[in-house]
This record gives structure tokens, sequence and C-alpha cells, in this order.
């Protein structure tokens, strides 16, 4: 089964176990978010295409952050996959499945992971080609249990999970014991709060911590 995704950046995020999920309202608060998150650990994070000002954010990462891989969140529309691939970013991931959002990253060899939830929505995704998808909203629909009975019927195909939706630090471990989930996305690391206030030191600081969940995690520590 060919990869839709792109395996550097999906062994990328294999290695640190965790992607930053943001939403950044004020273009200056891009860089030092970027880099509060690469003092902690964490070099892979999606911005959320939620806000005006989302690409100037983008480009300001890419510019002045080139060891952060910045993909963009929340793309909803064919046209975002354009935008987003022209920006520079990394990859895309929406948080549910269109078709025609896939099909226009398929077309311009975006690397890109749709949401799904079910098991139809997760046969829709293999029938374009996804190898990576996300798993949205995670803990209310089931938690790291729900991902391994869906799991279950395509085990074979080598699907990767990257599962969103209410992790934290209490509960990351229960989904990173799966092989076939290479990261959890937590919006908890950098919440837009912590942005609006500029508080680089606990952004830095909760990064810190989930990157040692995943270190304690993999040596057998927890």
């Amino acid at each position: 089964m060919k990869r839709f995704f792109n395996k550097k950046i999906t062994d990328c995020l294999r290695r640190v176990g965790v992607m930053a999920v943001l939403v950044i309202e004020d273009p200056r608060h891009a860089v030092p978010t970027a880099k509060a998150l690469l003092r902690g650990g964490i070099n892979v994070m999606e911005l959320a295409f939620r806000t005006p000002n989302s690409p100037e954010a983008l480009r300001r990462i890419l510019a002045e952050v080139p060891e952060m891989i910045a993909g963009v969140g929340t793309i909803l529309f064919p046209e975002q996959i354009k935008n987003a691939q022209n920006l520079g970013a990394a990859f895309g991931v929406s948080p549910g499945f269109s078709r025609e959002v896939v099909a226009e990253a398929l077309e311009r060899r975006f690397p890109f992971a749709p949401g799904i939830l079910t098991p139809s929505e997760l046969e829709m995704a293999i029938s374009f080609g996804c190898q990576t998808v996300k798993l949205f909203p995670a803990q209310i629909s089931g938690g790291a249990s729900y991902i391994r009975a869906i799991h279950a019927p395509y085990s074979h195909l080598g699907i990767e999970f990257i599962p969103l939706g209410g992790l934290t630090p209490s509960n990351i471990g229960d989904y990173l014991k799966y092989d076939y989930i290479p990261a959890v996305g937590g919006s908890w690391i950098a919440p837009v709060e912590l942005i609006r206030s500029e508080n680089w030191n606990l952004i830095t600081a909760r990064a810190k911590e989930a990157v040692a969940i995943v270190q304690k995690l993999r040596n057998g520590s927890i």
C-alpha cells in the first residue's frame, strides 16, 4: 500500500511522540511559540487555520524557525490544500473526511492525513491511499480502546492513527503503547490562553512534560 502521508514526517512524529496543536491569533506570537515548543523537545506542530492571521503566522514560523516541522490543520476546503502547499506547510490534516479535500491533496502530492472516526470513514480514506489518519475526537469517542477496536480489521494494511481531542498528560500513555499510534496531538501544550499571555516558559514546561512521558513509556518506566 502506498504512503499518502510523508514517511519522513511520520518517522519524526514517532520519534517525538507528541504533536502540538495550536491556534495563533496574533502573528507576533508565532515565532516565540514555536521556539518555546522546540526548547521543550517538540519539533512537530499543527497550526490550525482558524484565524485570518494563520497564514502569516505560518510564514513567520517557516522563515524564522526552520527546525520546526509545521503542518496546517482544520483544512475543510480543497482550496486550502493549495494555499497550505504554496505557503510551504510540511503537511495538512482535517478534523473529518472530505472526498474533495483528499482528492485535491492527492492530486497535488501534498502530505495529508484526513480525520476519521468510523470504519466507513476509514475505508474511504484507505480507498484514496491514505495510510496515516487523524482520529477525532478521540477521548470522548472511547479513547485508546476504541482505536484498538477500529484498528483490528485493518491491521494487515499498516494503518497508523494520530488521535486528537481530549488528550492530556494523564492519558497519552494509554495511546502510545500501541505501535500503530506513532504520536498523539494535543492542544493542552500551548493553548490559546498561554499564547495570548505570552507564557513561553509554561509552554516549554508542558512540552518537556509531554516528551518525558513519551520517553518513560518507551523505556518501560511507566
